[in-house]
């Protein structure tokens, strides 16, 4: 090659060079800091705690719900196909009406410690996102990284467009901070906008005395304790009717599952965790006359006298139903904001 051929082909390297270098810095240039988001829910409900290396914003929340209802996060998993919306419907707050199984609502996680009916994950939203991520989904980030928007939504959101794992977690805890349900006419009721009709109050009696009993797993105002119980649906427990004793192999904990939150709980049938009982009634009902004794019972349902059953009347079921079902939060059910964004 001539002194001269040489000369144009370094000068046509170095331009492709610097050209590409170029667009890497278009693509990396600095953003705007994310934008803060104020939570809003009940001065009731206990102060919730937010990790510091993922504050709330507009943006994150906005990639969260993105991909909470984008089956790409499932791409190349044994789930392809499915997204977390797949089995968590907004109008059954956030579960799915499936006969023979019973899914956890999404509500208000933000302050729960515990996740999955066993507890099989515990501490942060970020701690269970990332089993979702790694474990559920197994997310493919190749496949986020490849599309035309997601590298941009990650860059506002978190100051990158390189897409992780670690990353994809965050942005789905961001959006499960997001899901409040505080709007019920009982919150109406605590707020004093709304009145409960005789019944209703009555019910209330029910669920917050020892009467029903209700309170101890379902205390306000989350309406769970976020721990494990026995409530006494079997006294020989299958593999899948274990519970607790999955993760901790003791014995005390044998038939004991989490506490589901009762907001909306008339929204999310069936109930327990394997969906055997179709409606509200028949859960009151187990508990007035069908708790089953076994060695790993819950204290909790023991009377004195060692009665198990709260035996109550015809009447006083019917009104303890008609007060859980003002937990039911109606604009959680229809709210754009939590809705699908396709």
């Amino acid at each position: 090659m001539t002194g001269r051929g040489q000369f144009l082909l370094l000068v046509a390297l170095l331009g492709a060079s610097a050209c590409r270098y170029k667009n890497e810095e278009e693509l990396e240039a600095p953003v705007a800091p994310a934008t803060p988001f104020t939570l809003s829910y009940p001065y009731y409900f206990p102060v919730l705690d937010v990790p510091a290396d993922n504050p709330l914003t507009v943006e994150g929340i906005a990639l969260g719900r993105r991909l909470y209802y984008d089956s790409l996060l499932s791409t190349n998993g044994p789930h392809a196909g499915r997204s977390c919306s797949s089995c968590h419907f907004q109008s059954n707050s956030f579960t799915v009406p499936d006969p023979g199984r019973s899914v956890l609502a999404h509500v208000n996680l933000a302050w729960s410690r515990n996740f999955l009916w066993t507890g099989k994950v515990s501490g942060t939203l970020e701690d269970i996102m990332r089993f979702e991520v790694d474990e559920f989904f197994q997310v493919d980030v190749n496949v986020l990284q490849a599309h035309p928007e997601y590298p941009d939504l990650f860059r506002r959101a978190y100051g990158r467009s390189e897409i992780t794992r670690e990353l994809v977690a965050k942005a789905l805890a961001q959006w499960f901070r997001r899901m409040v349900s505080a709007n019920s006419r009982f919150d109406g009721y605590l707020m004093h906008t709304e009145e409960l009709s005789d019944d209703e109050l009555d019910g209330m009696m029910v669920y917050l005395t020892e009467a029903g009993d209700c309170f101890h797993c379902h205390g306000l105002p989350l309406m769970t304790d976020n721990a494990f119980h026995n409530i006494g649906l079997d006294t020989v427990f299958a593999l899948a009717d274990q519970g607790r004793y999955e993760v901790t192999g003791d014995p005390a904990d044998l038939g004991a599952f989490k506490a589901p939150t009762l907001r909306n709980i008339a929204l999310t049938a069936p109930y327990m965790h394997d969906g055997r009982f179709a409606t509200l009634e028949e859960v009151v009902e187990h508990y007035s006359a069908g708790v089953k004794r076994s060695p790993s019972l819950d204290p909790l349902m023991t009377k004195p006298g060692q009665v198990t059953t709260l035996q109550l009347s015809a009447a006083r079921k019917a009104h303890l139903v008609a007060f859980l079902n003002t937990f039911t939060d109606t604009d959680f059910q229809t709210d754009t904001a939590l809705a699908s964004p396709f």
